[in-house]
């Protein structure tokens, strides 16, 4: 199994998507009535694609999930070159914090970080956080599901592909306990070729996961969550 996917629902897929392929140095996939595609990834490091699919209405809820970018020592340029292309700074209550808060078109926080060590090989997008009611138990499930490494020298429990190249996954303490409402970003891992989902889904039960069942019609993948609620998806080996 691998992480191949970051999805992100929105309203204006075409418009959300764009912004974030020019952010991010994306290689575009696919725009078309069903959603857009951008596959980005350093060299050596692992290929991610952000996939925004549409929705009818933005949800209300908090983001559990959200992207990071890398500022480093162009943070200022970095926050400039966001708002040129439809961000716009966002107070969610950080207060004096050493990184920047915006919120991309659609209004989805994410944050330009200051420099860290741990962040010196991901590319554009530095990390993704997810939300946790546990996070050292989450690493670990995910760590088992994606194949992602422990990464030692960051503060946070946070993993990385094996290359050490590319994003950081890090699990952030949770602020609230997850709701009943769907995440609007959320991750889809792929199996590879002899992976049986039905073993990968008792798996996920095993490790404190749960299958999901919505009346969506028939899909080829299988809709879970990880021990603190967080959506993923399952999709099909190719």
């Amino acid at each position: 199994m691998y992480l191949e996917n970051i999805v992100l629902d929105a309203v204006d897929p075409q418009r959300l998507g764009r912004f974030w392929e020019a952010a991010l140095g994306g290689e575009r996939l696919s725009d078309g009535p069903e959603g857009f595609e951008t596959r980005i990834g350093p060299p050596g490091g692992p290929v991610l694609d952000l996939c925004f699919q549409p929705v009818p209405a933005p949800p209300t809820d908090p983001l559990r999930l959200h992207l990071d970018l890398r500022g480093g020592s162009e943070q200022a340029a970095v926050v400039a070159r966001l708002v040129a292309l439809g961000a716009r700074p966002l107070d969610i209550g950080q207060g004096e914090v050493p990184w920047v808060v915006l919120g991309d078109p659609e209004g989805n926080p994410c944050c330009v970080l200051e420099h860290r060590a741990e962040y010196a090989a991901t590319g554009p997008l530095a990390a993704v956080p997810l939300d946790s009611a546990d996070p050292a138990r989450d690493a670990e499930f995910w760590a088992w599901l994606t194949g992602w490494v422990a990464v030692t020298s960051s503060e946070l429990a946070a993993l990385q592909h094996p290359s050490l190249r590319g994003p950081l996954l890090e699990f952030l303490p949770e602020r609230a306990s997850k709701g009943a409402a769907k995440n609007r970003l959320h991750l889809d891992v792929r199996l590879e070729t002899g992976d049986d989902m039905d073993a990968v889904a008792a798996g996920i039960g095993a490790r404190g996961g749960r299958e999901l069942h919505f009346d969506w019609g028939d899909l080829p993948w299988r809709h879970f969550a990880d021990p603190s609620g967080n959506e993923l998806c399952v999709l099909p080996a190719r």
